[in-house]
């Protein structure tokens, strides 16, 4: 998966990490400024759905616009040339 925060907020003319913050904070997720910077400017290890669900409140956007799928990262076992098929999960769009 690649994190995609940055662009969906600039999609929304959201430019800083601390608007968003207060964005946020607003809705009931008070988060610090070094976690706000490793969710702004980096690749979190993990994000709480909870957490996930008032970003994109904030943003007014669904979860494939903030989280991208990236299938060809995922290895295959020997032989198998074929790619694996998409994931369907009800609701939710995924860009390709």
């Amino acid at each position: 998966m690649r994190w995609n925060l940055r662009l969906a907020a600039a999609n929304r003319g959201i430019w800083k990490a601390s608007e968003l913050q207060r964005s946020l904070a607003e809705r009931g997720l008070v988060i610090s400024a070094g976690k706000m910077s490793g969710l702004w400017s980096g690749q979190p290890a993990s994000v709480k759905l909870d957490d996930l669900d008032v970003i994109c409140a904030v943003l007014g956007c669904q979860v494939g616009e903030v989280l991208l799928p990236e299938p060809d990262k995922v290895a295959r076992p020997d032989g198998d040339t074929q790619s694996a098929p998409a994931a369907a999960v009800s609701g939710v769009r995924f860009p390709r």
